[in-house]
């Protein structure tokens, strides 16, 4: 028993939403490329290298910490389980550190899942890689799931032999953000990868083992290149054939980079029902040889219903889709505010509530007395502020 709650080991910013019950570990800081358009986070920062020795001390901290909390279970007559009072009791003690609190709430959730932070890992030698991964599974020989971002790139430039190094020593699954599958797109927002590199990459995480989740951008193309978007996307995809499709809508506020192409209009947004449109398209070009599993995990997503398995649950998610663009206008508008505001999650939602039903609707009338577009105004910023 280590007995000394200040203890702590470091956390990046960011992590995707599936990984949210992951044990949090930071390996580098920053980005490697932080260019992209579209994207808030990293901005002003560069890229750090941590050492390996800095990092399996992390490691050993966040050990020492689950063990010291097991040993607290154990002393409050809770023979090691970490219930609902062990929670309590170091969420509510200010003695207690971040790091602390973070472990605590992991050990509760049981996902024996590890998230390896920042936006790269795969910018670090192999060999430290490596090294790392094997401590990390010393330490926690328990894990189920270890996981990491990645941009396609950096992946390329590895070796099949490398990537199968880095499974065999204990990764599990990689998150890359593909955006797009549209060259002169992927151009445009300074992504810093083409598509041949996308396909390239996602071959190499997929043969050499590991789980691969691919993101992509909804609404990145904007009025100009939406079609190309959703077509040359869904082309790539099917190259790769990745585990996961992730769905992540586009929005862009105002500490973007992208924010400036759309204020001074070399930038035009889609609406809400256009992505809508656009995820159709692409939805319908996927290749029927993709075996994907698709999953629109995150607020910023319209429609969350749109999800399942490749290819057996095409239809349905094509029927989602027909379902809400078969509303009437007036029912779109109250399902977009319901779902910004945490109301709805699916369009069956709409009438299972007459009560919220009537509400969002009578703020949609005060909203249209003020002006043409203080509804759309208002959704914005509605969404905007999951961001």
């Amino acid at each position: 028993m280590i007995n000394e709650p200040k203890l702590s080991f470091e956390q990046g910013p960011i992590r995707p939403p599936n990984e949210a019950r992951s044990l949090l570990l930071r390996i580098t800081r920053n980005c490697p490329w932080n260019q992209c358009l579209f994207c808030p986070v990293y901005k002003g920062q560069k890229l750090s290298l941590r050492t390996v020795e800095e990092i399996k001390k992390d490691i050993q901290t966040a050990r020492d910490i689950a063990d010291d909390i097991k040993a607290l279970s154990w002393r409050l007559g809770m023979s090691g389980m970490i219930t609902n009072p062990i929670i309590s009791h170091i969420i509510s003690n200010n003695n207690y550190s971040y790091s602390y609190k973070s472990v605590a709430l992991w050990l509760s959730y049981g996902t024996g899942a590890c998230f390896l932070q920042d936006a790269d890992n795969f910018i670090i030698k192999t060999k430290d890689f490596v090294d790392i991964l094997r401590f990390l599974r010393e330490k926690f020989p328990d894990l189920k799931r270890v996981t990491t971002y990645s941009r396609s790139r950096t992946v390329s430039r590895r070796s099949l032999t490398e990537m199968k190094e880095i499974k065999e020593a204990g990764l599990d699954r990689v998150h890359i953000g593909l955006e797009s599958g549209y060259d002169p797109l992927l151009k445009f927002i300074k992504k810093g990868v083409t598509a041949a590199q996308h396909i390239d990459a996602g071959k190499k995480v997929v043969e050499a083992g590991m789980s691969l989740s691919e993101y992509i951008m909804p609404g990145l193309g904007g009025e100009a290149m939406w079609k190309e978007h959703a077509l040359e996307t869904a082309r790539v995809l099917g190259k790769i054939n990745p585990h996961y499709i992730r769905l992540r809508s586009l929005r862009v506020p105002n500490h973007t980079l992208l924010y400036q192409k759309v204020k001074n209009g070399e930038f035009k947004m889609l609406t809400d029902d256009q992505v809508v449109e656009e995820i159709k398209l692409f939805i319908e070009s996927l290749d029927n040889s993709i075996t994907s599993t698709i999953t629109s995990d995150h607020i910023m997503n319209l429609l969350e219903e749109v999800k399942g398995k490749l290819p057996e649950e095409k239809e349905n998610m094509l029927n989602v889709i027909k379902k809400y663009q078969d509303r009437p206008e007036t029912d779109r508008i109250v399902y977009r505010i319901g779902r910004r505001g945490g109301a709805y999650s699916s369009t069956d939602d709409l009438y299972r509530d007459q009560t919220t039903y009537d509400k969002i609707k009578r703020l949609v009338s005060e909203l249209s007395s003020k002006g043409p577009n203080e509804t759309e105004r208002f959704i914005e910023e509605m969404a905007d502020q999951y961001i």
